[in-house]
């Protein structure tokens, strides 16, 4: 266990301000798109390439940094991701033309490639087990209240100021974020290895082929030359990836981390979890929109249920894994979710708000409950001298759930709006939602209108019910899958009065059958 560093509150606080400046950025660029257009001339396809440009790069270079926070040092790690972001944020402010941004983008996701991972890799060294599930609450907090609070003040902004304005804020979190790394938080580092060049390499090109092929599909079509060719290159780097960590002496993802069913079921959660999750969010964005008729920050404030929910239940989700373990706090969590995207498969054009909101809440209640579990039995499995490369392995399996999730649940949206609207829908009305109001605004035909909107709403019941289907099976493959760890008789411990004062009988570390073992972590 992680031995517990008398600063370690002082240094989540740290941490978590560090994590603020990517979340902030993430969220006031959703709400900065419509002034890219305006001031920037940026295009549709530019706009798709500022966003993505960030993505790309952030997941191919994921476990590459993890790998190097590891060896080289995960404060020095943190440090230079809270550079490279600010630096970049600082060039993006000074940004004439689209593709300028869409390589400062580029450089943003390289620094957050660092950051991400080193915020969960300290983490996990300075709290020890007992504590970390509630560190990790708090944590998770903290990007809800990046999300709450991002559109809002971004909006602000933008009221008064140039679109560039948003990029600002970065900067005083960033400078704050390095000098308080630089005197709270302690160095770490795992065992000196060699470098393992060819695996870094192997999985950079993986992972950003097969995120390229992954946000390639909605656009170009899934047998487009441009999507089989990156799912391809993706194929084979990451199976030679796979069979040179298997050979090398010191590789930079030992696979043995994978045949802890912990670390492996809570990472399939977490992908069925983010794959359930992120496409039909961004369906209720475009509802909010297109079909209530919301402004974007009123859109934006529409989520606040959702998100205060989930910050209130991050401490509930530490409470029953506390009590019940892991395993059923993560089950419970998902199935909470699974039955908030239920409530939105019943949606109906005329229900307006309210149910949407019942929806929401009920999806922050499981997020608020499962996060703390999943995360906290994934970072527990970790060796201490793996920490950031395995941190790493939780951002990535995120982001590829969620780049997923947009990708084929956006496909499935929109083949379910093309299959609701009427037979004698042609042209851009019957492949869009936005083109079909804008359709209909030129053309005064209210009831194309109507026929779009309800059409939308059916489409956005058939792909919840995905939804529902990914929760339930991340459920029963957390309940399947997780183990409690055995107990072990603390160092100085009386091994008779400790079991007498717990009720559990406790080993030594070998597992004594259903009654000697505790939570998991």
């Amino acid at each position: 266990m992680a031995d517990r560093h008398p600063r370690r509150w002082l240094i989540l606080g740290v941490l978590c301000l560090s994590l603020l400046v990517v979340v902030v950025d993430n969220m006031v660029l959703n709400i900065a798109i419509p002034s890219l257009i305006r001031d920037l001339g940026a295009s549709t396809a530019d706009i798709q390439w500022i966003i993505d440009a960030y993505i790309l790069v952030f997941a191919g270079v994921l476990l590459t940094a993890g790998s190097l926070s590891d060896r080289h040092g995960r404060r020095l790690g943190l440090v230079v991701g809270l550079v490279v972001f600010g630096g970049a944020s600082a060039l993006a402010t000074l940004c004439q033309t689209p593709g300028q941004l869409i390589a400062v983008r580029g450089l943003m996701g390289l620094g957050a490639a660092f950051l991400m991972p080193g915020t969960l890799a300290i983490l996990t060294t300075v709290f020890g087990e007992d504590e970390r599930k509630k560190a990790i609450a708090i944590w998770s907090s903290v990007l809800m209240l990046g999300a709450l609070g991002g559109p809002t003040l971004g909006g602000l902004l933008l009221e008064h100021f140039w679109w560039g304005s948003v990029f600002l804020l970065n900067i005083p979190i960033a400078v704050l974020g390095i000098v308080a790394a630089l005197a709270i938080i302690p160095e770490s580092k795992g065992p000196a290895t060699r470098p393992d060049t060819v695996g870094a390499l192997l999985s950079t090109i993986g992972m950003t082929a097969l995120v390229w092929g992954v946000i390639s599909a909605p656009g170009h079509g899934w047998e487009s030359a441009r999507t089989t060719g990156g799912f391809v290159v993706a194929l084979i780097a990451l199976v030679t990836f796979v069979l040179w960590e298997r050979r090398v002496d010191e590789p930079m993802l030992p696979l043995s981390l994978f045949r802890d069913r912990n670390f492996r079921g809570a990472s399939l959660s977490l992908v069925l979890l983010s794959f359930s999750a992120g496409g039909v969010m961004l369906a209720i964005t475009q509802y909010l929109q297109f079909v209530l008729g919301y402004e974007p920050i009123r859109a934006g404030a529409a989520f606040i249920p959702m998100i205060v929910t989930t910050m209130a239940f991050n401490g509930v989700g530490v409470l029953v894994d506390k009590r019940f373990g892991a395993r059923v706090a993560l089950s419970a969590g998902l199935l909470l979710v699974a039955g908030g995207f239920a409530v939105l498969a019943s949606l109906d054009p005329a229900d307006g708000y309210l149910k949407l909101a019942a929806a929401l809440v009920i999806i922050g209640m499981g997020s608020g409950v499962a996060s703390p579990a999943a995360v906290g039995t994934l970072l527990g499995a970790l060796p201490p001298e793996r920490a950031g490369v395995g941190s790493a392995v939780n951002d990535t399996v995120q982001q590829v759930g969620t780049a997923l999730s947009v990708a084929i649940l956006g496909s499935v949206l929109t083949t379910a709006y093309r299959a609701a609207m009427p037979s004698g829908t042609a042209g851009p009305a019957r492949d869009s939602l936005g083109d079909a109001l804008g359709v209909a605004a030129t053309t005064g035909d209210a009831g194309l209108a109507d026929a779009a909107r309800a059409a939308f709403v059916d489409a956005i019941a058939v792909t919840s019910l995905i939804g529902v289907v990914g929760g339930v099976a991340a459920a029963v493959l957390a309940a399947a899958v997780l183990r409690p760890k055995p107990a072990t008789i603390p160092a100085g411990a009386d091994p008779l009065s400790t079991e007498a004062e717990t009720g559990t009988p406790l080993s030594t570390g070998t597992p004594r059958g259903p009654a000697g073992i505790e939570r998991t972590y």
